[in-house]
């Protein structure tokens, strides 16, 4: 090598990195006045005839190429190959005549070798002069230093991209919670966690879709509008067509118009979709998430079962290398096969309290009063024993477990059980103290149904806004006859948390919903 091997790496480059604004938490000022320096910078590169925003850049390899294909080299070995790499600045170090940086594309980091001796004196400067954040292209041989650090020597480089505003401290990243999500292409640029979570999030949902595929589920798109509220208990948001001069749903679920399509013939069919309720923000909830739901004709409750787990468990192996999964410490086997339980069983087993939604219901309001639970007149012994199995009993839950056979009377889209008709087959799946998944045998009567869909308008006349409408197109639909099937959703939102081993919902949402930010003004983008 023509130059000295003065070795900076990943580990250690930042706690040295020349660019002042990456070692401070910046004032207002601070940042305006950065600002206006690079726009500086931006206005003398357009008088020298340089674009600092070109239109392209002919790359020839990611980074994570470039490692799989000269990973093997030694140190101190050069080939003599040239690469064409494109990234982000995030590390710059100035020595005198050699330079050292690095770059980061979506695949992964390499270190750039940048000497006088290389390019010469003066586009040494001018890389000298690029800032933390700028995005650039180089072209260079691959070589490895005397510590064992792969590195690309810069041949030539192009600025790509002008960052006007400094990133965030390499270590601390943004300190400010809300921030980070407001500003998650910020968050993604400093904060390897965020990185982390969301390449488990593209590779489950990536593991779902094939394994869906592979067993002949068709992915289809439904309608975000829908014209009544149904396929779950929600709140809607409401919304105006001024074309048709209507008010319209944003859809609750996707379950409707996803079991039309069985009625067509489709037989096997999977969604994954935004879904809109007009409902609280917490750790567990956003007002808009995301939901697979997947429906499959000639099949029932029992089946989803089994498809719960796989696509779970697969999911997991897919995006973490393992089907076990640590959550505050804890560590919960996803691997199939599942506890399954009945409701009232494991509410008698937690308990030690005996309801059923077939008792009389003076007796289920006692049970209730004893256990220090309230319930509204409206309420059937049904929604009691549901009730105490929300309040006291699911969070109890932890490994992953699959409980089976609810009220009928909470469950008005799902088939009567063959047994016992207090009961519907449904199960939910719970990890954690949360329900991860809810499943169905699929109510395809359509007399049933109707009453069923009757039954919740009255409850929204007596203004319930969580019940839904008379869908009478679905109900049509139905009597143009749909095959038994069973039907299964998952929040792909809660997956990922539990994936990923976060608590807080806004972890795994690229863009979850906020409040407007406040301050934020036109005054804060002067020109240059």
């Amino acid at each position: 090598m023509a130059e000295s091997d003065p070795q900076i790496s990943a580990e250690t480059a930042g706690a040295t990195d020349e660019v002042v604004e990456a070692e401070l938490e910046h004032s207002e000022e601070e940042r305006a006045s950065i600002r206006a320096q690079r726009l500086g910078k931006v206005a003398a590169l357009r008088e020298q005839g340089v674009n600092p925003y070109p239109y392209r850049f002919d790359r020839d390899r990611t980074i994570s190429e470039l490692r799989e294909e000269y990973g093997s080299l030694e140190a101190g070995e050069e080939v003599e190959v040239s690469v064409r790499l494109a990234g982000r600045l995030m590390l710059k170090r100035d020595q005198g005549r050699l330079t050292f940086g690095q770059l980061r594309d979506r695949s992964g980091e390499v270190q750039l070798f940048v000497s006088a001796g290389v390019i010469g004196k003066e586009e040494l400067a001018a890389f000298n002069d690029l800032d933390r954040g700028d995005w650039i292209g180089v072209r260079g041989t691959v070589m490895v230093t005397k510590k064992g650090e792969l590195s690309v020597k810069v041949a030539s480089f192009e600025l790509l991209s002008k960052a006007l505003r400094p990133l965030p401290d390499k270590w601390k990243g943004l300190a400010d919670v809300d921030a980070r999500y407001r500003q998650r292409y910020v968050d993604l640029t400093v904060n390897s966690d965020a990185r982390r979570v969301f390449e488990i999030r593209f590779a489950a949902v990536d593991s779902i879709r094939r394994e869906l595929a592979s067993r002949g589920f068709l992915e289809v798109e439904t309608p975000l509008l829908h014209l009544q509220q149904g396929g779950a208990t929600a709140r809607p948001f409401i919304t105006h067509y001024n074309a048709l001069s209507m008010d319209t749903y944003l859809r609750i679920a996707l379950e409707l118009p996803l079991k039309r399509l069985l009625v067509g013939g489709l037989e096997r069919v999977f969604e994954i979709g935004r879904v809109f309720r007009n409902e609280g923000i917490d750790t567990r909830h956003n007002p808009e998430f995301t939901m697979l739901e997947a429906y499959e004709a000639f099949a029932d409750y029992s089946e989803m079962m089994d498809l719960t787990e796989l696509l779970v468990s697969q999911a997991a192996l897919a995006a973490t290398g393992s089907m076990v999964v640590t959550v505050r410490d804890v560590q919960i086997d996803l691997a199939p096969s599942w506890r399954r339980v009945s409701m009232v069983d494991l509410i008698s087993e937690t308990l030690g309290v005996e309801i059923h939604p077939s008792m009389p219901i003076e007796q289920a309001r006692k049970i209730l009063d004893g256990l220090g639970l309230t319930y509204k007149p409206t309420w059937g012994s049904g929604r009691c024993t549901h009730e105490v199995y929300d309040e006291l009993v699911e969070h109890t839950v932890i490994a992953p477990t699959i409980v089976f056979d609810h009220p009928r009377e909470t469950s008005p889209l799902a088939k009567p059980h063959r047994h016992d008709h207090s009961l519907v087959e449904r199960f939910e799946v719970i990890v954690d103290g949360r329900e991860l998944a809810n499943a169905y045998s699929e109510l395809n009567d359509p007399v049933e149904q109707l009453a069923r869909f009757r039954d919740e308008a009255d409850l929204k006349a007596a203004g319930d806004p969580e019940a839904g409408d008379v869908d009478l197109d679905y109900i049509r639909a139905l009597e143009f006859a749909m095959p038994p099937a069973g039907g299964l959703g998952i929040g792909i939102d809660r997956l990922i948390m539990l994936l990923a081993g976060v608590e807080s919902i806004r972890e795994v949402i690229l863009f979850p919903t906020l409040r407007p930010e406040a301050g934020l003004s036109d005054a804060d983008f002067p020109s240059a």
